[in-house]
Protein backbone atom coordinates (compact mmCIF):
# COMPACT_ATOMS: atom_id res chain seq x y z
CA UNK A 1 0.00 0.00 0.00
CA UNK A 2 1.63 3.28 -0.68
CA UNK A 3 1.76 5.77 1.97
CA UNK A 4 -0.38 8.25 0.56
CA UNK A 5 -3.50 5.23 0.92
CA UNK A 6 -2.50 5.08 4.44
CA UNK A 7 -2.65 9.67 5.08
CA UNK A 8 -5.82 9.37 3.33
CA UNK A 9 -7.67 6.74 5.56
CA UNK A 10 -10.29 7.98 7.69
CA UNK A 11 -8.98 6.42 11.21
CA UNK A 12 -4.91 8.25 10.42
CA UNK A 13 -7.25 11.51 9.76
CA UNK A 14 -9.93 11.22 12.79
CA UNK A 15 -6.57 10.74 14.87
CA UNK A 16 -4.79 13.49 13.15
CA UNK A 17 -7.60 16.07 13.90
CA UNK A 18 -8.00 14.36 17.67
CA UNK A 19 -4.10 15.53 18.12
CA UNK A 20 -5.25 18.84 16.26
CA UNK A 21 -7.75 19.58 18.75
CA UNK A 22 -5.98 18.46 21.76
CA UNK A 23 -3.43 20.59 21.07
CA UNK A 24 -5.82 23.69 20.26
CA UNK A 25 -7.68 22.86 23.06
CA UNK A 26 -4.64 22.58 25.75
CA UNK A 27 -2.96 25.70 24.42
CA UNK A 28 -5.76 27.82 25.04
CA UNK A 29 -6.32 26.47 28.48
CA UNK A 30 -2.90 26.15 29.37
CA UNK A 31 -3.11 29.12 32.24
CA UNK A 32 -5.95 27.34 33.09
CA UNK A 33 -3.82 23.87 33.30
CA UNK A 34 -7.10 22.56 31.76
CA UNK A 35 -7.71 18.83 29.66
CA UNK A 36 -10.73 18.52 26.97
CA UNK A 37 -11.02 15.65 29.67
CA UNK A 38 -11.18 17.71 32.32
CA UNK A 39 -13.28 20.24 31.17
CA UNK A 40 -16.03 17.67 30.19
CA UNK A 41 -15.97 16.47 33.22
CA UNK A 42 -16.39 19.70 35.04
CA UNK A 43 -18.98 20.67 32.39
CA UNK A 44 -21.25 17.51 33.06
CA UNK A 45 -20.74 17.92 36.71
CA UNK A 46 -22.04 21.25 37.03
CA UNK A 47 -25.43 20.15 34.90
CA UNK A 48 -25.72 17.13 37.02
CA UNK A 49 -24.83 17.45 40.49
CA UNK A 50 -23.92 14.61 42.63
CA UNK A 51 -23.70 12.71 39.69
CA UNK A 52 -22.73 9.05 40.27
CA UNK A 53 -19.02 8.32 38.71
CA UNK A 54 -20.84 5.20 36.42
CA UNK A 55 -23.32 8.00 34.89
CA UNK A 56 -20.46 10.60 34.25
CA UNK A 57 -18.09 7.53 32.92
CA UNK A 58 -20.39 7.22 30.31
CA UNK A 59 -21.95 10.55 29.60
CA UNK A 60 -18.06 11.36 28.33
CA UNK A 61 -17.72 8.38 26.90
CA UNK A 62 -14.99 7.08 29.06
CA UNK A 63 -13.91 4.05 30.33
CA UNK A 64 -13.64 3.47 34.25
CA UNK A 65 -10.42 3.82 34.49
CA UNK A 66 -10.38 6.77 32.58
CA UNK A 67 -13.31 8.54 34.67
CA UNK A 68 -11.07 7.73 37.79
CA UNK A 69 -8.41 9.17 36.37
CA UNK A 70 -9.31 12.31 35.50
CA UNK A 71 -11.42 12.65 38.89
CA UNK A 72 -8.44 11.87 41.02
CA UNK A 73 -6.78 14.96 39.07
CA UNK A 74 -9.77 17.22 39.55
CA UNK A 75 -10.18 16.14 43.56
CA UNK A 76 -6.04 16.77 43.69
CA UNK A 77 -6.85 19.97 42.76
CA UNK A 78 -9.61 20.60 44.94
CA UNK A 79 -11.72 21.43 42.05
CA UNK A 80 -14.61 18.33 43.10
CA UNK A 81 -15.63 16.09 45.85
CA UNK A 82 -16.22 12.46 45.65
CA UNK A 83 -18.19 10.70 48.35
CA UNK A 84 -20.64 7.66 48.46
CA UNK A 85 -23.67 7.91 47.22
CA UNK A 86 -27.18 8.13 48.56
CA UNK A 87 -28.74 6.18 46.54
CA UNK A 88 -26.49 3.26 46.88
CA UNK A 89 -22.89 2.35 48.96
CA UNK A 90 -21.15 1.34 45.69
CA UNK A 91 -21.37 4.53 44.28
CA UNK A 92 -19.53 7.43 44.48
CA UNK A 93 -21.40 10.77 43.77
CA UNK A 94 -19.55 13.70 42.40
CA UNK A 95 -20.39 17.16 42.46
CA UNK A 96 -18.25 20.66 41.47
CA UNK A 97 -16.70 22.22 44.67
CA UNK A 98 -16.73 26.26 44.36
CA UNK A 99 -13.43 26.12 43.01
CA UNK A 100 -13.84 24.03 40.20
CA UNK A 101 -17.16 25.72 39.18
CA UNK A 102 -14.87 29.13 39.38
CA UNK A 103 -12.41 27.34 37.12
CA UNK A 104 -15.33 26.09 34.89
CA UNK A 105 -16.81 30.06 34.13
CA UNK A 106 -13.23 31.22 33.72
CA UNK A 107 -12.58 27.96 31.08
CA UNK A 108 -15.55 29.90 29.18
CA UNK A 109 -13.59 32.27 26.53
CA UNK A 110 -10.45 30.28 26.25
CA UNK A 111 -12.83 27.09 25.37
CA UNK A 112 -15.03 28.92 22.87
CA UNK A 113 -11.86 30.61 21.36
CA UNK A 114 -9.85 27.32 21.28
CA UNK A 115 -13.53 26.14 19.11
CA UNK A 116 -13.21 28.82 17.03
CA UNK A 117 -9.42 28.06 15.95
CA UNK A 118 -10.11 24.17 15.79
CA UNK A 119 -13.39 25.16 13.07
CA UNK A 120 -11.24 28.41 11.61
CA UNK A 121 -10.75 26.34 8.19
CA UNK A 122 -14.48 25.92 7.68
CA UNK A 123 -16.74 28.00 6.49
CA UNK A 124 -20.07 27.81 8.51
CA UNK A 125 -21.82 25.88 6.04
CA UNK A 126 -19.13 23.51 6.02
CA UNK A 127 -18.67 23.75 9.77
CA UNK A 128 -22.46 22.52 10.18
CA UNK A 129 -21.70 19.28 7.25
CA UNK A 130 -18.69 18.70 9.58
CA UNK A 131 -20.69 18.09 12.34
CA UNK A 132 -23.21 16.71 10.62
CA UNK A 133 -21.11 13.96 9.21
CA UNK A 134 -19.16 13.65 12.18
CA UNK A 135 -22.55 12.36 13.96
CA UNK A 136 -24.02 10.43 11.95
CA UNK A 137 -20.74 8.44 11.67
CA UNK A 138 -20.64 8.45 15.42
CA UNK A 139 -24.34 7.26 15.34
CA UNK A 140 -24.26 4.96 13.12
CA UNK A 141 -20.92 3.29 14.67
CA UNK A 142 -21.43 3.85 18.72
CA UNK A 143 -22.00 0.24 19.14
CA UNK A 144 -18.47 -0.89 18.10
CA UNK A 145 -16.79 1.64 20.49
CA UNK A 146 -14.97 0.39 23.72
CA UNK A 147 -16.55 2.78 26.11
CA UNK A 148 -20.84 3.39 26.27
CA UNK A 149 -21.70 6.51 25.43
CA UNK A 150 -25.09 7.62 27.17
CA UNK A 151 -25.54 11.11 26.69
CA UNK A 152 -27.42 13.68 29.59
CA UNK A 153 -30.94 14.19 29.09
CA UNK A 154 -30.66 18.11 27.48
CA UNK A 155 -32.67 20.56 30.09
CA UNK A 156 -35.76 21.93 29.12
CA UNK A 157 -34.06 24.77 27.22
CA UNK A 158 -32.49 22.98 25.11
CA UNK A 159 -28.86 23.89 26.00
Amino acid sequence: MPLIDMYERPGFMLRRAHQISAAIFEGSCAELGLTQAQYGALTVLSLEPGIDQTRLARALAFDKVTVLRVLRGLQERGLIAREVSESSRRQMAVRLTPAGARLLKKAELPVHEAYNKLMAPLNSKQREQFIALLQQLTDGLGEEARAAFVPLARPASGR
